[in-house]
């Protein structure tokens, strides 16, 4: 099984837990607010086709979100 530690790397069609916010306070709040809240299940469902930004479902809606963000999200 590969080694997924932050959300940009999570492939489309798989699931992982937020187990934390690596952000700036600003985007921390930010992220916070769209859902991405450590504990929270969030799946990869789709990707751009240049490859950014990436759509992930969390809390019943689809947010797309650009890698450099995602990296910001440590999943387990």
């Amino acid at each position: 099984m590969e080694d997924i530690n932050t959300l940009d790397r999570l492939p489309v069609g798989r699931q992982a837990t937020v187990a934390e916010l690596c952000a700036p306070a600003d985007q921390r709040r930010r992220l916070l607010e769209l859902g991405f809240v450590p504990g929270r299940s969030v799946a990869a469902v789709q990707e751009s086709p240049w490859g950014d930004p990436v759509a992930y479902a969390v809390c019943g809606a689809v947010i797309a979100l650009r890698r450099a963000d995602a990296r910001l999200i440590a999943v387990g």
